[in-house]
């Protein structure tokens, strides 16, 4: 499937009123796990009521042990502070890095914003090297955007 189609895709699964916000979630995981073939790990953490940490919501991909992170920690943790887009292409030249897997070549985690506050954020792992362009930014800032709709 295109980016395109997936959009849409996307769009149907926000508009299934008649699911749970959390099974919303976890198809639109699967969704993207199952249809592109260099995300190997789908999940939506999000900010852990008042603490600095963010919470394992919904995933699609092996399990992890990573359901906790600190802000600061990790990829996902860096992003819950910088509120901006990370891209690594290799993680293994991260310092900062929590390995999920030791499959995991590379990483993007892209914030998710309600009200203009960074609540949560999409996690992709990827056993391909450096296999993230600005059309995977782009595409995923579209999912998180059709997922703050949704969003409490």
């Amino acid at each position: 499937m295109t980016f395109q189609e997936l959009k849409a895709e996307v769009k149907n699964i926000v508009a299934e009123n008649s699911v749970s916000v959390d099974d919303r979630l976890t198809k639109i995981c699967e969704l993207l796990q199952e249809n592109i073939s260099y995300y190997d790990w789908v999940g939506f953490y999000f900010k852990n009521g008042n603490q600095e940490e963010l919470k394992l919501r919904s995933f699609a991909g092996e399990p992890t042990d990573h359901t906790i992170i600190p802000f600061g920690k990790g990829i996902c943790g860096q992003v819950a502070v910088s509120n901006k887009n990370f891209v690594v292409p290799d993680v293994k030249a991260q310092d900062n890095y929590i390995a999920c897997s030791i499959f995991v070549k590379a990483e993007i985690v892209i914030p998710l914003f309600v009200n203009g506050e960074n609540i949560g954020q999409i996690d992709i792992d990827s056993h391909t090297a450096d296999p993230f362009t600005k059309e995977d930014e782009d595409f995923l800032e579209f999912v998180n955007a059709e997922v703050a709709k949704i969003l409490n």
